[in-house]
């Protein structure tokens, strides 16, 4: 079969020698048609990009006339239909996508150590095609596959990327001398949780890699070519991942992981990024704000001293509350951020880094003879007077309290800690670093790991970063995809005081096949993140809610991006949230669209939002900072806090325990949104908690809302677990420079790809 006539394209990019092959003269007459001839055209509107126009003119020489040789071969039947019959070439179809194997294969063998190499479609147990590349090199040892896979990278989409490669020392031939390849060696493939081919870590550096991304994922084998966020892999894991990598002796970046993100390629890097040194000392003195506190104290709150976190943890066996104490001592000389004090002058709020005192903020308590239920009563009594003992000015911002509760009920163990000094990413190095300290204590001797770059150094470089030329271009961003006005939301009662004290919380969870799907399936499917699929649910439901398609929302991250080359937060503890303002408002109602809209929405904002924080609270230029300010406020904040599941392995001497520790706020505190949307898994099931005040909402109003969001969530598991469904955007192809695509236009190509146009 050959298609011709209108449309029809002039060619390979940069392929003449397969353009003439498959575009050819067409032998018949032209039937009086015109025939239009594509000539580019040297002109372009926009200097900075790549793509050209096309002059299409009405030519009458009928030797310009040319038909394309599709592959397919097909024959017409009596009532006028065309019957497919099959290919006559190697074209494959994939995913929807039509894939040239020869083209790939071409590429292959453009490597300077290949000489021959095949590629074939091969289809796994489940019946999904995955692409296998049987190369041959042009001398031992054979190229590794990260190399082969950075070579093609540059060149071809994901989709058309060989799942694996198979060295052989020769291609198997036919009697005619060409290849073979019915002969060419089945491919003996074992069958993960993701449906990828599992190919095991065989190198000491990725056998080290693989070992941390299970004990980080909690997982019980992992293939050097399984993709670290469809595993389940977010930003808050990939620190995680960078900080046993160190403490192994590997050296990565947390970019590297969001750029590399499977073992092959990441061992490949280690190695190649430079050792940051960190102050191993005790750290102290003045310290700048960084944009999160600085928010705080912009709260106004009437008692600042009260605004903590705190876990309350089972004790899973016998623990000597004397070696605990001391522990408690060992991390408040090696965390520095633990001993911060905070003084407010005329100029505002100053802190520093006092140093280590004698006096151990840590208390144990027997409570071994009383009943059961007055033993969770002194506890949370206890818990109660922790969390309002603490004071910026004086310390301490920790308390750590041990109940012994008798023999035959475990012990618990209480750690209070002022916001101001810890985050999500913090707790989980202190809590890691808790039970190795007391091993290693048990054992004769404390031997933390090494310390990372201090918050201080940290405070003192984004200081810098403010006063930046570089940062001062992301403020046109900022001001233009912002809105200048925005709705507010509805409310029950008008007149209700926003505080603490009138707080209440709705809480729905997924089941745990409902969290594997959201967790893996769908990054595979949309190639989203986690954080982009829960954004879209919340601006689904809100405008089933309110009737307007947007929402402004105030997004936390973790806040320790890759700014600076010289700067490793993967293991300093402190408060180091990013806030920032998001305008979510997708023209499509679909909720797959506006998933991807929500998905391209978060790409474009620049490293990850930090530096809205940092232009409005360090930047000397008192103008931005007003222009900031002035821009409608979010009324609405959304947190995704990650796998708590995670924190705390099995083998762990600590689990969660059940009593409560509230209040970790101030009653009388004013609260800054209406609505507080925080997400996490916990024991496999993601949970949504939706916090609001019922002096302006009533209990049915956020119920509706809450569960409207998971009907979202729940349709996109559905539409992902179609079969086929697969979903791009412009961010995907990144990575080609020349790439001007919209969504509309990458939706019509995809779409004549699937259907074989």
């Amino acid at each position: 079969m050959h298609i011709g006539g209108l449309g029809l394209a002039r060619g390979y990019l940069n392929r003449p020698e397969l353009t003439a092959e498959k575009f050819i003269s067409n032998p018949f007459d032209n039937f009086g048609l015109p025939i239009l001839d594509f000539r580019l055209e040297d002109r372009c509107d926009n200097p900075k990009s790549k793509i050209v126009r096309l002059s299409v003119a009405e030519v009458q020489n009928p030797k310009s006339c040319r038909l394309y040789k599709t592959g397919d071969l097909a024959r017409y039947l009596l009532d006028g239909n065309i019957e497919f019959l099959g290919r006559i070439d190697h074209q494959v179809k994939i995913r929807g996508f039509r894939i040239e194997l020869g083209e790939i294969e071409a590429l292959l063998t453009q490597h300077s150590n290949l000489r021959e190499a095949v590629v074939l479609a091969k289809e796994d147990n489940m019946g999904n095609k995955r692409l296998i590349a049987y190369i041959v090199p042009n001398q031992e040892p054979a190229p590794k596959v990260i190399e082969l896979r950075s070579f093609l990278k540059n060149h071809l989409p994901d989709y058309m990327m060989p799942s694996d490669f198979v060295v052989l020392k020769a291609l198997p031939l036919n009697p005619n001398g060409k290849v073979d390849r019915q002969a060419l060696p089945t491919y003996q493939q074992e069958k993960s949780e993701l449906e990828v081919v599992f190919v095991a870590p065989h190198t000491s550096v990725e056998k080290a890699l693989a070992q941390i991304w299970c004990q980080v994922l909690g997982l019980q084998r992992v293939g050097i070519h399984d993709n670290f966020f469809e595993l389940g892999g977010d930003s808050i894991l990939n620190i995680q991942i960078v900080a046993k990598a160190s403490q192994a002796g590997l050296q990565l970046i947390p970019k590297q992981l969001f750029d590399y993100p499977t073992i092959a390629e990441l061992a490949a890097l280690v190695g190649t990024t430079q050792t940051i040194e960190a102050e191993q000392g005790v750290v102290s003195g003045s310290i700048p704000l960084i944009p999160i506190q600085y928010w705080f104290f912009d709260l106004h709150l009437s008692n600042p001293h009260h605004y903590n976190q705190a876990v309350l943890l089972e004790v899973r066996q016998v623990l000597n509350p004397v070696l605990l104490e001391e522990v408690v001592q060992e991390l408040l000389i090696h965390h520095d951020a633990l001993r911060l004090r905070f003084t407010k002058k005329e100029s505002g709020w100053e802190q520093v880094n006092i140093e280590p005192s004698k006096l151990v903020p840590f208390t144990s308590l027997d409570l071994s003879r009383l009943p059961a239920v007055e033993q969770q009563s002194a506890i949370e009594t206890t818990a109660a007077e922790l969390q309002t003992s603490l004071n910026l000015l004086e310390g301490p911002l920790m308390r750590v309290a041990f109940f012994k509760l008798g023999i035959s009920e475990p012990s618990r163990l209480l750690i209070v800690i002022h916001h101001l000094a810890v985050d999500g990413v913090s707790w989980r190095i202190l809590l890691d670093d808790l039970e190795k300290a007391y091993k290693q204590l048990s054992q004769g001797k404390i031997q933390l790991s090494l310390k990372t770059t201090s918050f201080k150094q940290w405070a003192e470089r984004l200081r810098e970063y403010g006063r930046s030329p570089e940062l001062q271009q992301e403020l046109n961003y900022w001001l233009t995809t912002l809105p200048k006005k925005v709705s507010r939301l509805p409310v029950d009662y008008a007149e209700g005081k926003n505080i603490i004290a009138s707080t209440r919380t709705i809480s729905l969870t997924l089941n745990s096949s409902e969290t594997r799907s959201l967790l893996q399936d769908i990054p595979r499917i949309y190639q989203t993140e986690i954080n982009e699929v829960l954004l879209t649910a919340l601006i689904q439901a809100f405008a089933q809610w309110t009737g307007v398609r947007s929402l402004l929302v105030d997004v936390e991250g973790h806040g320790r991006e890759g700014l600076f080359t010289d700067i490793d937060l993967s293991r300093t503890v402190g408060w180091f949230t990013t806030v920032f303002p998001v305008w979510l408002a997708p023209k499509d109602s679909s909720v797959v669209e506006v998933l991807k809209f929500v998905k391209e929405q978060l790409h474009t904002i620049p490293n990850r939002g930090i530096g809205y924080g940092v232009l409005r609270y360090l930047t000397k230029n008192v103008e931005v900072t007003q222009q900031l300010r002035a821009l409608p406020q979010a009324e609405v904040s959304f947190n995704y806090l990650g796998q708590l599941d995670l924190v705390l392995p099995e083998a762990s001497l600590f689990k969660p325990a059940q009593e409560s520790t509230e209040p970790a706020r101030s009653p009388e505190g004013i609260r800054k949104y209406l609505l507080e949307v925080n997400s996490f898994v916990v024991e496999g099931q993601l949970q949504i908690e939706w916090t609001y005040c019922e002096a302006i909402h009533q209990q049915f109003t956020i119920e509706k809302l809450a569960h409207s969001s998971l009907e979202v969530l729940r349709s996109l598991i559905t539409h992902s677990q179609s079969p086929h469904t697969t979903s791009y955007t412009p961010s995907d192809f990144a990575e080609f420079q020349w790439s001007q695509w919209n969504q509309a236009d990458l939706d019509e190509m995809t779409k004549a790809i699937g259907e074989g146009t």
